[in-house]
């Protein structure tokens, strides 16, 4: 979302005839006084600064050679002598910090691990280490890397210099929210020449939002009158946000001060149009929080939509063999033949060779006043609005049935698939440990394991997380028998 909205804008730079640079991205404290003058303090309290860890002088006493040797490393002269030598390295610069457990553990003729631990627990002065800041700050306006590279190129290129660089910008914001980051994205660009106008300034702003199909932008005079811009010149540029159903800050643009400029040496007039990349994204693709836009993976709500939760649900214990398919299919049909016969009564779903052995499989009923299957056997299993619901398969009158079978996501599994499913991995199973019968009987269902379904956990994490439910209960009263026949 956000890169393509980067890529467009850089078609649209590049169609207006601007080449793209790169702005330096460490800005010293002392070209932000240059930049912007009084405002300099304000500005700075914005920025990000750098900061490095010293290189403490360390020495190499009695004490150390004798934590070293207790360690269990014998030491001589010339390993203490390449100890030192490093360590006097390292505080010139000439020894990298990341070489620096390597090169000791070299030094000691021993494995980095114990090299580590020695660094660890005999040179407590490095872990001690507290960062220095400097004066180098992180780029927090396009304009300050602006300045360096139109200090270098102003006199070797032919007039008009159009530039632009789409990079990172980094500001210390208080707080980030809907409309502000800590690090964003600026989509800047400078027209340098012997004398430029505001108008340059429209003309680039509008062809960039009209590259992107806006007709809806206006023009109006920022009152923040930054110290680099030419007083009067800084303009802000606004495009509509059909969301938020309000106008949203997209751009500034302004002619660079000209005394700025002449602190770098420069002697053109530049104007100056900075593009929040965010910004237009957000337009483009109707976000009303940057946050959630940017870092999804963070901010973005959790959501799983029904036909993803249904690919996460499965029947658990499966029959490995096509026979045991067969058998499973068998008594399915034999369910849906007889289903409603009145009880006591059985019927054979299966009798025959089985995995090398003469089987009977039945489905029973042994009590009166019954069916051979309760009034929930079919039911079918769908997801509806992040809920597991099983739903009637026949005459469903209550709403959330209803709502179900119209909008929902069926996943073809009825309960008795499931309780099929597991009497026939049962009946495999029975077969390979030489048991000579086997019996399964479901009553009432209440959840997943009820009727041999499983959920991958994300989905239900999803569902817990989130006040959905899974509502599988109803009456199945299934007994399924197997016998291996003499």
């Amino acid at each position: 979302m956000l890169y393509d909205t980067i890529w467009e804008i850089r078609q649209a730079y590049l169609k207006l005839g601007f080449n793209e640079t790169v702005n330096p991205l460490f800005v010293d404290e002392e070209d932000i006084y240059k930049q912007f003058g009084p405002e300099a303090p304000a500005v700075l309290d914005r920025c990000f600064f750098l900061a490095g860890l010293p290189r403490p002088d360390i020495g190499i006493g009695l004490d150390k050679i004798q934590l070293i040797e207790e360690i269990g490393v014998s030491l001589n002269e010339d390993k203490i002598q390449a100890l030192k030598d490093i360590f006097r390295n390292y505080k010139k610069g000439d020894e990298s910090g990341d070489d620096l457990v390597h090169d000791v553990s070299i030094a000691l003729e021993v494995g980095d691990a114990l090299g580590l631990r020695i660094l660890e627990n005999v040179f407590p002065e490095l872990r001690e280490l507290k960062p220095v800041p400097g004066r180098t700050t992180l780029r927090s306006h396009m304009t300050s890397g602006w300045f360096l590279t139109l200090q270098s190129v102003h006199n070797k290129r032919k007039l008009p210099i159009k530039l632009f660089s789409i990079d990172r910008c980094f500001r210390r914001e208080q707080r980030e929210d809907l409309s502000h980051l800590m690090t964003y994205h600026s989509a800047s660009c400078v027209w340098a020449d012997d004398e430029v106008s505001l108008d340059m300034g429209m003309a680039v702003s509008e062809s960039v939002l009209e590259h992107f199909g806006f007709e809806k932008f206006k023009y109006v005079p920022d009152e923040k009158k930054s110290k680099y811009y030419i007083p009067g010149t800084q303009t802000e540029v606004y495009g509509y946000h059909p969301k938020l159903k309000d106008w949203v800050e997209v751009a500034t643009f302004g002619i660079y001060s000209p005394i700025a400029l002449s602190s770098y040496g420069i002697d053109k007039e530049v104007m100056n149009l900075g593009v929040g990349a965010e910004r237009i994204a957000m337009i483009l693709h109707k976000q009303t929080d940057v946050r959630e836009m940017v870092y999804p993976q963070t901010y973005e709500k959790w959501h799983l939509s029904d036909r993803e939760i249904a690919t996460m649900l499965r029947i658990n214990y499966y029959p490995f063999t096509g026979e045991g398919r067969d058998l499973m299919e068998s008594l399915l049909i034999t369910g849906k033949e007889n289903g409603n016969a009145p009880s006591p009564c059985g019927f054979v779903a299966f009798e025959g060779e089985f995995l090398d052995k003469d089987i009977r499989v039945k489905i029973i009923e042994p009590e009166e006043g019954t069916k051979l299957l309760g009034p929930a056997a079919w039911n079918k299993v769908y997801i509806s609005d992040g809920n597991i619901i099983g739903v009637p398969e026949k005459d469903a009158d209550d709403d959330i049935s209803i709502k179900a079978i119209n909008n929902g996501i069926p996943t073809g599994i009825s309960y008795m698939d499931g309780v099929a499913a597991y009497a026939s991995y049962k009946i495999e199973e029975m077969i390979v440990s030489s048991t000579n019968e086997m019996s399964i009987r479901t009553t009432l269902s209440k959840s997943l394991s009820d009727i041999n379904l499983k959920l991958d956990k994300l989905a239900l994490n999803y569902i817990t997380g989130n006040n959905r439910v899974i509502d599988l209960r109803g009456p199945i009263f299934a007994t399924i028998t197997c016998e291996i026949l003499e």
